[in-house]
């Protein structure tokens, strides 16, 4: 089981009841293909991560919006079983957030989000959490709520210096880059690619020009995420690569959110950046050992044992 820490963590984000269909390959662009199973699990990017955080051993409190059905008391029942604090989570009419998954035979997935409940956090709802935000060790947020309310709760942890860290996915254009502070910004090399409009091997070879990148978006750590390969940890102060944890994958699907999760764990309680990049590579991969977003999460002894070995 997790230790119990310091480390106060609110997370900003999304609940979705997953359905994942098992297929052999992802269909094309106008293929159909055949599942042989359909599985419904707990999902979506807030909650994901919030567990995460709450795995490895953070005080968890998670800002959302469920739908009044059933798959929403399920799911609220679910969070609180695993420690999570479900008070800044309102329910509202309607349902629930949900997301469609085909999960290949390697693992890879393709995803379509269904917004739902997520959709009722706005900008003044969250305004209503200021004082949970304010007093965090890191906020931890991502774009599968409102635009509008992911800016704002930056801008309240912007206004009292609490650590943000963004994995800003689902990629949207509109993402004001520049009018807010991200302490860390969290993304898989496709995003980096979106994002900075820059090829991500490159990075060593330009270091200057990535690193005026980074600070015209007023990010000051970017981290980015390569599958197996080596993550890349960018500031100021240079270009670090922190080895991942070699793993044969079973499903990817919720690998990036335990990344995140764990890694805010760590950054709250004050560890050292490239530590915490270690952390959470060790965690991200053991999370792949098992088909679903949350159902494969590790706690916090499990990633110290994989360090240990």
């Amino acid at each position: 089981m997790a230790r119990n820490s310091a480390a106060t963590v609110v997370v900003v984000g999304s609940m979705n009841v997953d359905l994942i269909a098992s297929v052999k390959k992802l269909p094309g662009a106008g293929e159909t293909v055949s599942a042989s199973s359909l599985e419904k699990r707990f999902g979506g990017k807030g909650a994901n991560q919030a567990l995460a955080a709450a795995r490895h051993g953070a005080q968890v409190t998670l800002i959302g919006c469920l739908g009044d059905d059933p798959d929403g008391r399920d799911y609220r029942n679910h969070l609180r079983r695993e420690g999570i604090n479900c008070s800044a989570v309102n329910t509202v009419r309607g349902g629930t957030g949900n997301a469609f998954i085909a999960v290949d035979a390697k693992g890879e997935n393709q995803i379509i989000v269904i917004p739902g409940a997520n959709a009722a956090l706005t900008a003044p709802s969250l305004k209503m959490q200021r004082s949970r935000i304010e007093v965090a060790k890191a906020l931890l947020i991502q774009l599968e709520v409102p635009l509008d309310t992911v800016v704002e709760a930056i801008k309240l942890a912007n206004g009292r210096e609490v650590p943000v860290v963004f994995n800003p996915s689902p990629i949207t254009p509109e993402f004001p880059w520049g009018e807010v502070t991200i302490n860390v910004l969290i993304v898989n090399a496709g995003e980096a690619r979106q994002i900075f409009d820059a090829d991500v091997e490159e990075i060593s070879n330009q270091l200057e020009a990535w690193k005026e990148r980074i600070a015209q978006k007023k990010i000051r750590t970017l981290i980015i995420t390569r599958g197996e390969k080596s993550t890349l940890v960018l500031s100021d102060s240079g270009l670090k690569k922190v080895a991942t944890h070699k793993i044969k994958a079973v499903d990817t699907v919720g690998a990036g959110d335990t990344f995140a999760g764990a890694f805010t764990t760590q950054l709250a309680e004050g560890t050292p950046i490239l530590e915490c990049v270690r952390w959470a590579n060790v965690a991200g991969a053991l999370a792949t050992l098992k088909v679903g977003a949350q159902e494969g999460v590790p706690h916090r002894g499990d990633v110290q044992s994989a360090l240990n070995a």
